[in-house]
């Protein structure tokens, strides 16, 4: 019996130590942001910037990488992370999310109009009062944006990260076919003894 457990048990278990790695290593996108190596990085076309928020009134030097925590005072450094952006304009906008983006101006609550920033970091302060869903858009030269939804003050539902979802996915399958095998066994005896 344990023999013809094993089959599937063992055949389980292969795709669940096959699948693990493979989820385990992508990169957790938001838009734009991405969580690589314990860093943000904010694609823009074929150049990167790391990407760090702080809130020093709610969370002190915590840092951030995509939805904002809570309202208030909250800052943000962009850091060129290739020498190629520092002769670029920079230009960074915060707007509402809407659905709509057709008055641009209207939907705006942060601008910081096109600049060169030859130290390779750009980095601003804002005090969000509201909490809500919000889009940033950072534009690099005249062609490259990027563009990445987050939400600031709302709580979320955590999650499990999906190499966890693909493993208990995998743990049920297996007692799925552990308990309909011992079943199928267990009405196959019963029928021979009679």
């Amino acid at each position: 019996m344990v023999k013809h457990l094993l089959k599937p048990f063992g055949l389980c278990m292969l795709m669940v130590a096959i699948g693990v790695p493979f989820f385990s290593s992508q990169a957790q996108a938001h838009g734009g942001l991405a969580l690589a190596e314990d860093m943000c990085r904010l694609t823009i076309g074929p150049y990167n910037m790391h990407f760090t928020g702080y809130q020093p009134d709610n969370t002190r030097n915590k840092e951030f990488c995509e939805d904002i925590p809570a309202t208030g005072r909250t800052v943000v450094v962009l850091d060129y992370m290739e020498d190629e952006l520092r002769p670029m304009p920079t230009e960074v906008r915060i707007i509402k999310d809407t659905g709509s983006e057709k008055d641009l101006q209207a939907i705006t609550v942060l601008h910081l109009p096109p600049k060169v920033y030859p130290a390779g970091s750009v980095n601003f302060e804002h005090n969000f009062d509201q909490p809500g869903k919000f889009i940033g858009l950072v534009t690099v030269g005249d062609k490259h944006v990027s563009r990445f939804p987050f939400s600031v003050g709302e709580t979320k539902i955590w999650l499990p990260p999906s190499y966890f979802l693909i493993a208990f996915a995998g743990v049920a399958v297996i007692l799925a076919i552990i308990f309909f095998t011992m079943r199928g066994r267990g009405n196959t005896s019963s029928k021979t003894v009679s």
